[in-house]
C-alpha cells in the first residue's frame, strides 16, 4: 500500500475539515544549522493554490518530531495541513532520520527548537506567523520553547503530551514498562540516521507494526526479561538510550534538571489549545498544564475526547484545531467559538461545554470498600480484611486502559480479569438514577503485605445490567511497607462518565497490571535491577480504623 493510500485511509478514520486543494509542493532535505554546528533535516510543505496570497501571508506550522518526516505521521502533519491552506515545516529532531547528533529524549529540544525558529524567520517564504503543533513527543518540543517563543509564534496545539513528558513515567519504584518499551521500539530507526532512505523505510515498518499490533510476541518476550535494565537488549539487540534514561533515573534525579518544563508553563503567553483523550497516558499531566495556564490568567482551550494515545479520532481533532482555530488566531481572524473546556462525557456519549476544569457542580462522594465485596456510601466497622496473593511469576495482567499503542487500549470488558483470584472486586448496588462523575478520582486503600514492597492498582468500572464490566479510570502506586498497615493513596486518571440507571459501580484492587507496569519482584530490591521474584500475601482493610474508599466528584 502506498503512503498516499495509507494517508487517504487515515483521513477516513480521522475526520478532518475538507481540503481546499490537493495541489501541494514539498521541498525535502532542507538543512537547518544549530548553535553547536549540528545540522537538522527538514521538509517544507506548502499549498500550490493560495487564493491569490503569497506564501509570505500563509502561516507556517512547525512540527519537530523524533519519528521521522515520512510515514503516516509525516503524512498527517505534512500534506494534510498543506492541502488545507497552511505551510508546514517538519523537522527531524537531533539524532533522528538524517539529523546530526545523538538522540537523547527531551535533551536539547529547547536550544534546537529556538534555533529552528531563528532559521525559519530568515526564509523567503516565512510569513512571520508561526503555529507550533504536534502530538506526544513533538508536543513536548512545543513546551520546551513556549515560554521563550518569539513574537512570531501566534498559537500552539499540544496533543496527547505533557510539559514534562518522560517524567510522568519515572515515579520511584514503578516502571511503566509497556510504554517505555514501545517508545524505544518506535524510535529504533534512529540508528540509521546517516541513511535517510533506509531510515524512512524502517520507520514505516516500525510505526505500522506498532499500529496494527504486530511483533507482539517479540515485545512480550522482551518485557519478561530480568533484570529490566536488559529489556532493550532483548527487544532491539542493542542499548536504547531512552529506555536506559527512564529505568535508571526517577523523578528525583538531577538527570532531569532543566528538562521538566512544567515549572515554566505559567510563563507561556502564546495562546494554547490542548487536545487529549480520557485514556491517554499523559492525560493527568496535560490537565495540570491547562490548569497552570488558567491560574496564570491565560485563556487556554481544552478538548478531551473518548480517545487513547494515537487514536485516529484524536489525531484528527488536533489537526482540525490547527486548521480551524490556530490558523485563525495566527492571521488575526476570529476563531470558531468554543467554550474554554469541551469534554466528551462517556456513558452519555455526548460532547459537553464547560467554563472550567474541573467543572463546577460535582460534589465529592466517598464509596467504601466492604468486607463482603460490596461498595457502599457507609464505612465498615469491624470487618476482617480481604486477602489475596500476588505472584510475579503469574502476574496480574493489564487489560485496556491507557496505552501508548492502540492495540487493546481504552475501555474493554473486564470480566475475565475479575475472575482471577489476585483481583479483588467491590461492587455497588444498581443505581436508581443516573450518576455523572466528572473530575479527579482518588482512592485510599489500606493494605498490609508480607514482603518489603507492594504495588497497589485501583480501577473504577461501569457494570451494565448484563454484567459487562468496562474500565473507566485507574492507576498504580508503589509502596515500601513494613509489618504495619499502610495507606496507599492513588490518584486515578481524571474522567467524565455517566453511570446509567440500573448500572453498578465497581472498584478493582490488585497488585499489578503487567506488562503495562513492570512486576513488583517483592524482594525489596530496586525493581529495575531485581532478578528474583517472590510471592506476596496482601491484606486489604475496610474497618473503622482503616476505611478503604474511592472518592468521586459526582452529581
Amino acid at each position: 500500500m502506498t503512503m498516499t493510500a495509507i494517508g487517504r485511509l487515515a483521513e477516513r478514520m480521522a475526520p478532518l475539515p475538507p481540503a481546499s486543494s490537493r495541489r501541494v509542493h514539498v521541498e525535502r532535505g532542507l538543512k537547518i544549522p544549530m548553535d553547536d554546528g549540528a545540522t537538522l533535516v527538514a521538509d517544507h510543505w506548502a499549498p500550490r493554490d493560495t487564493g491569490g496570497r503569497s506564501l509570505r501571508e500563509v502561516p507556517v506550522v512547525v512540527v519537530r518530531t523524533a519519528y521521522g518526516r515520512g510515514g503516516p505521521l509525516g503524512w498527517l502533519y505534512g500534506p494534510v495541513l498543506a492541502e488545507r491552506g497552511l505551510q508546514v515545516l517538519m523537522v527531524s529532531t537531533r539524532g533522528t532520520f538524517g539529523s546530526d547528533g545523538e538522540f537523547l529524549a527531551m535533551r536539547g529540544e529547547r536550544a534546537d527548537g529556538l534555533a529552528t525558529l531563528r532559521w525559519l524567520a530568515d526564509q523567503p517564504w516565512s510569513s512571520g506567523r508561526v503555529i507550533l503543533a504536534g502530538s506526544s513527543y513533538f508536543g513536548y518540543t512545543q513546551w520546551a520553547i513556549a515560554d521563550a517563543a518569539p513574537p512570531e509564534v501566534k498559537a500552539m496545539v499540544p496533543h496527547i503530551t505533557s510539559s514534562r513528558l518522560a517524567l510522568s513515567l519515572t515515579r520511584p519504584g514503578r516502571v511503566d514498562l509497556e510504554t517505555i518499551t514501545n517508545f524505544s521500539w518506535n524510535t529504533a530507526p534512529q540508528s540509521h540516521n546517516g541513511s535517510p532512505l533506509p531510515a524512512a523505510q524502517e520507520q514505516r515498518g516500525y510505526l505500522l507494526r506498532s499500529m496494527v499490533g504486530a511483533d507482539r510476541r517479540r515485545i512480550a518476550n522482551a518485557m519478561n526479561t530480568l533484570p529490566i535494565t536488559d529489556v532493550d537488549q532483548a527487544m532491539l539487540g542493542r542499548t536504547s538510550q531512552f529506555f536506559q534514561q527512564i529505568v535508571n533515573h526517577d523523578q528525583s534525579s538531577m538527570y532531569w534538571e532543566d528538562l521538566d518544563r512544567s515549572g515554566t508553563v505559567s510563563d507561556v503567553t502564546v495562546p494554547v489549545s490542548s487536545v487529549t483523550g480520557w485514556y491517554d497516558i499523559f492525560l493527568a499531566d496535560q490537565l495540570r498544564d491547562f490548569t497552570a495556564l488558567v491560574d496564570a490568567g491565560r485563556e487556554p482551550r481544552l478538548t478531551v475526547g473518548p480517545w487513547w494515545h494515537a487514536d485516529p479520532r484524536g489525531m484528527g481533532a488536533s489537526v482540525t484545531e490547527v486548521v480551524e482555530w490556530a490558523s485563525a488566531v495566527a492571521t488575526g481572524q476570529e476563531p470558531p467559538h468554543q467554550a474554554p473546556v469541551r469534554l466528551y462525557v462517556m456513558g452519555a456519549d455526548e460532547w459537553r461545554d464547560f467554563e472550567a476544569w474541573p467543572p463546577a457542580g460535582y460534589e465529592p462522594q466517598r464509596l467504601y470498600l466492604r468486607g463482603n465485596g460490596t461498595l457502599t456510601t457507609t464505612a465498615g466497622s469491624a470487618e476482617p480484611p480481604s486477602t489475596f496473593t500476588y505472584d510475579p511469576n503469574d502476574p496480574t495482567p493489564s487489560l485496556g486502559g491507557a496505552k501508548l499503542t492502540p492495540a487493546g487500549a481504552g475501555p474493554v470488558d473486564n470480566r475475565k480479569l475479575e475472575e482471577r483470584p489476585d483481583v479483588l472486586t467491590f461492587t455497588g448496588a444498581p443505581l436508581t438514577n443516573d450518576l455523572e462523575v466528572i473530575g479527579e478520582v482518588t482512592a485510599d486503600i489500606w493494605v498490609r503485605a508480607d514482603r518489603p514492597s507492594v504495588d497497589v492498582f485501583v480501577r473504577l468500572c461501569d457494570v451494565d445490567p448484563n454484567g459487562k464490566s468496562l474500565n473507566v479510570c485507574d492507576d498504580l502506586v508503589h509502596l515500601d511497607v513494613s509489618d504495619d498497615t499502610t495507606r496507599a493513596t492513588v490518584r486515578l486518571s481524571p474522567t467524565a462518565y455517566r453511570f446509567k440507571k440500573g448500572h453498578r459501580l465497581r472498584v478493582q484492587v490488585s497488585a499489578g497490571a503487567f506488562p503495562r507496569f513492570a512486576r513488583n519482584p517483592g524482594g525489596g530490591e530496586p525493581v529495575e535491577s531485581a532478578t528474583a521474584l517472590h510471592r506476596t500475601d496482601i491484606e486489604v482493610f475496610h474497618d473503622e480504623a482503616h476505611p478503604s474508599a474511592v472518592g468521586i466528584p459526582a452529581r
